[in-house]
């Protein structure tokens, strides 16, 4: 009989992650999940998967049946992974959006975990205090659907969805009734007074993209801006949200970190140190 063959020749089987979008390259998760791992001492796979919406559903299927482990889904794909799911956590359910998908035996569970993310940088790494304050969603797409239920847990004063289309608006508002009052409306219509919280979730103040058209009088001087899209430097919404005189404006790279890490957790079973990773991806 020969011997073993060592250790060190032995093929490598590592798990297998990925983020699915399309486009997908401009998406840090690798580099986030790579220093999760790193961090960690852990060793698995995590590659961009780029599919257009027509080949989603067939490639994500392929992916898991496979022995794939574990999907993050960015746009435009977070509605249809909501319905390949096999199961659905409360949030993911709330929202209609999934932004995580994991392999449970011969089923795959979808997540949400946008929302918390967002609401650990607001508060934890931002130290800003939600309850009691005017917050202003601008987009009603999946973005807003994964961050309005975490949003309203936080008991602002006043929270309000202002979308393009004011319908969107009115039917992302009407899915979170009970869990406390949403106001809608179109963007032509929000209130003019400044917010103490102005969220962009729209696709249209990205890195190549415009900026909402939103009046600057919900901006004042004591408002914080959050761009939930990042990248090098300021995004277009932030740089304008500083022009309008803003407290402070934020792009999405804390979000992104800890939404990240609430994915990691789920994944490998042990939370990374978002403080020192997000230390890493900022100084990039």
């Amino acid at each position: 009989m020969p011997s073993p063959a060592p250790k060190s020749a032995r093929p490598r089987n590592p798990d297998r992650y990925g983020v699915v979008g399309f486009p997908v390259a401009q998406s840090r998760l690798p580099l986030v999940h790579g220093l999760f791992a790193r961090l960690a001492g852990q060793d698995f796979e995590y590659r961009l998967y780029d599919v257009a919406p027509a080949d989603f559903r067939a490639r994500v299927t392929e992916f898991f049946a496979a022995g794939g482990c574990g999907l993050n889904v960015i746009a435009p794909h977070k509605a249809a992974a909501a319905t390949l799911a096999s199961e659905l956590t409360a949030r993911a359910s709330r929202s209609g959006a999934v932004n995580l998908l994991t392999r449970r035996g011969e089923r795959v569970l979808g997540d949400n975990t946008d929302g918390s993310g967002l609401l650990r940088d607001l508060t934890r790494n931002l130290g800003l205090a939600l309850a009691g304050q005017r917050v202003l969603i601008l987009g009603a797409g999946a973005a807003a659907c994964g961050i309005t239920g975490p949003l309203l847990q936080a008991e602002p004063a006043e929270l309000r969805v202002a979308n393009r289309n004011p319908e969107r608006a009115r039917k992302l508002a009407a899915g979170f009734q009970d869990l406390g009052e949403v106001d809608a409306c179109g963007l032509a219509d929000i209130p003019l007074r400044p917010f103490d919280l102005v969220i962009n979730a729209t696709t249209a103040a990205g890195s190549g993209g415009g900026v909402p058209g939103v009046s600057p009088a919900v901006i004042g001087p004591r408002t914080t801006c959050y761009d939930l899209s990042y990248g090098a430097g300021d995004t277009p919404f932030t740089r304008w949200a500083l022009q309008q005189g803003c407290a402070r404006a934020f792009t999405g790279w804390g979000m992104l970190v800890e939404q990240a890490a609430d994915t990691f957790e789920l994944w490998r079973g042990l939370r990374p140190d978002t403080q020192q990773a997000l230390r890493v991806v900022l100084a990039r």
